[in-house]
């Protein structure tokens, strides 16, 4: 069994020149957590996380704190909205490297890659390194769970 069998195909990407401004539109409006950056060519260049996008809006002391539990409210912070100059820049400037499989991937390698590289969803390319789908460790671990209906 391979990847290409619990993919999912309707990837939402985004291109490289677009800014961080419209990588958080399309994460509002496609409600998803991973959002590969592709090229002209359709390759997988990076990807940028909702955590990523998150981030710069996180105050800077959260960084220094060990643990946020005491902390119940932070308070004036919690309206502070990154600038537009931050929102205009290119994508790429939060761009993070990219693990991608081929479609024709084992989906109990795909899950170690995953484990490995902690991974909650992954780029799925084909021979050519073209974007072709999205997985996640969701969809492969209940590709695999569902084999075993058919153990006796």
């Amino acid at each position: 069994m391979t990847v290409s069998t619990c993919m999912k195909r309707h990837v939402v990407s985004i291109h490289s020149s677009d800014s961080i401004r419209s990588a958080a539109a399309i994460f509002v409006k496609k409600h998803i957590g991973l959002l590969p950056v592709v090229d002209d060519k359709n390759k997988v260049i990076g990807v940028v996380g909702l955590r990523d996008l998150l981030t710069l809006e996180m105050p800077d002391f959260i960084e220094f704190i060990e643990d946020v539990d005491f902390v119940h409210d932070f308070g004036a912070v919690e309206t502070t909205r990154p600038d537009a100059e931050t929102l205009d820049q290119p994508v790429t400037s939060i761009l993070k490297s990219v693990f991608t499989v081929e479609e024709d991937c084992g989906l109990l390698r795909a899950y170690a890659l995953m484990l490995q590289h902690n991974l909650h969803d992954m780029p799925v390319v084909n021979k050519k390194g073209e974007l072709v789908g999205i997985t996640s460790r969701v969809d492969i671990g209940t590709k695999i769970l569902s084999l075993w209906s058919s153990v006796e």
